[in-house]
């Protein structure tokens, strides 16, 4: 069993538009406090063994200049990557997927000896995106799918009670407990369009058919 509500509040969702390279671009930000020190959350998030124990199996050159590739998924180019200092690190990709090219941030920030922040950036060029794809879902086409891999996260460093392998994945999210997931993680990015100035009933049609996609609802 996975406490679902516990997770869904424990992560912080944003959006906002703002000029990236020059064109306007959606920027959306999860973040989370993890109870593990940056150093075993940096081993989680950037080692090929740690990434396959909570999200998917990755093959490439994991450093800077390099190529990953997750299996089944996307691609791209490692183009900064600082591992920890003091009390930060973190590295910047391309997200290459389904022949389009956006960019993920993730930075790490030490609170204490034992606690760690999690901030995921996923940038998109605002003219790249669909008008159609984002009138329908939103922010939650991908935002669900980044509140799945944080769940995914907590698990493995133990923030959040329950277990479930990559392997295991697909199946819970077509369980009740999973689509409970999906459907409160589509409201949250509701919440977070809203504030970025959409119109509420608009939010609440993308959420929905958010939580469609996600779980095959009608």
């Amino acid at each position: 069993m996975v406490d679902v509500q516990r997770q869904i509040d424990a992560v912080t969702r944003t959006l906002r538009t703002t000029e990236v390279e020059g064109e306007p671009s959606y920027v959306q930000t999860v973040a989370q406090e993890y109870r593990s020190p940056i150093d075993a959350v940096w081993d989680a998030v950037t080692t090929a063994e740690g990434i396959a124990r909570w999200f998917l199996p990755v093959s490439g050159d994991l450093r800077r200049g390099g190529r990953y590739e997750l299996a089944g998924n996307a691609s791209g180019e490692i183009l900064e990557c600082s591992p920890p200092q003091g009390d930060r690190a973190g590295f910047r990709v391309t997200w290459e997927y389904g022949g389009g090219v956006t960019w993920l941030t993730l930075r790490l920030t030490a609170l204490d000896d034992e606690r760690t922040r999690l901030d995921l950036e996923h940038t998109a060029h605002t003219a790249d995106v669909p008008e159609e794809m984002w009138a329908m879902f939103g922010p939650g086409a991908t935002g669900v799918g980044w509140d799945q891999a944080l769940l995914g996260l907590a698990l493995h460093l133990g923030d959040a009670e329950g277990s479930i392998s990559p392997e295991e994945a697909q199946a819970w999210q077509l369980s009740d407990e999973g689509k409970a997931f999906a459907r409160a993680a589509a409201d949250g990015w509701a919440r977070a369009h809203v504030a970025a100035g959409a119109d509420p009933e608009a939010a609440a049609r993308a959420a929905d058919a958010t939580f469609g996609f996600y779980t095959g609802a009608s």
